[in-house]
């Protein structure tokens, strides 16, 4: 079921050209793989196989966007997901990233929650202690062309009301998806926006430890 065709990662260092320089470079990035979707032109009832066939893909782009970011795991304050399906698809494909693409990131960073619980339809464990990617990882999808660009949203990985962490990062991948192909993405980022300043909850005020605040 899973066909993997391309995989591109991208990975950048953000200075900005307003301000004072920050005193280390904002780096952020993303993995994007092009799959050919079993579903292309002709609708199936019953697509939730693939979710769990993309599990072991979720658990390897996951490691490899860490890999070229080259930064410790403790460094990874951001994270986000996405996909953008061909036109002979259809949006829930991409759905079908959710659990795959999401929990992979989490368990990777500490989170230690049930996975199969959550994919069941049986909620979140937001239990937890700091630094256990207790937020829920925010996600985008669209239906379009070869060349399609995503705006792919981040939240902080412990407190999705952290403000100064509401970011995201476009993500594109050169004439894909075609008609038959689904992209998946994942994100993240080592911090805030570069001189994040509109107020809010901050990282360093996180106290409850629920996924929120």
């Amino acid at each position: 079921m899973i066909e993997l065709r391309r995989v591109l990662t991208h990975v950048e260092d953000i200075h900005h050209e307003f301000g004072p320089p920050p005193a280390q470079p904002l780096r952020r990035g993303a993995i994007a793989a092009v799959l050919r979707n079993p579903f292309a032109g002709r609708y199936e009832a019953d697509i939730l196989p693939m979710m769990e066939a993309l599990q072991p893909l979720g658990i390897t782009l996951a490691q490899r966007l860490h890999a070229a970011m080259a930064v410790p795991l403790e460094r990874i304050e951001g994270y986000g997901k996405g996909a953008i399906v061909g036109a002979a698809g259809e949006l829930e494909h991409g759905a079908l990233w959710h659990v795959p693409g999401g929990y992979a990131m989490r368990e990777l960073l500490g989170w230690k929650g049930d996975r199969a619980a959550y994919a069941q339809g049986q909620g979140d464990d937001r239990k937890g202690q700091p630094g256990n990617a207790l937020a829920i990882v925010p996600s985008t999808k669209k239906v379009g062309p070869p060349g399609a660009a995503l705006d792919v949203p981040m939240t902080h990985i412990n407190a999705s009301y952290v403000r100064g962490h509401f970011d995201a990062i476009e993500v594109r991948v050169p004439g894909a998806p075609a008609a038959d192909e689904i992209v998946y993405i994942l994100a993240m980022s080592c911090g805030a926006r570069v001189h994040a300043r509109v107020g809010g909850l901050k990282a360093a005020d996180i106290t409850k430890w629920d996924g929120l605040r």
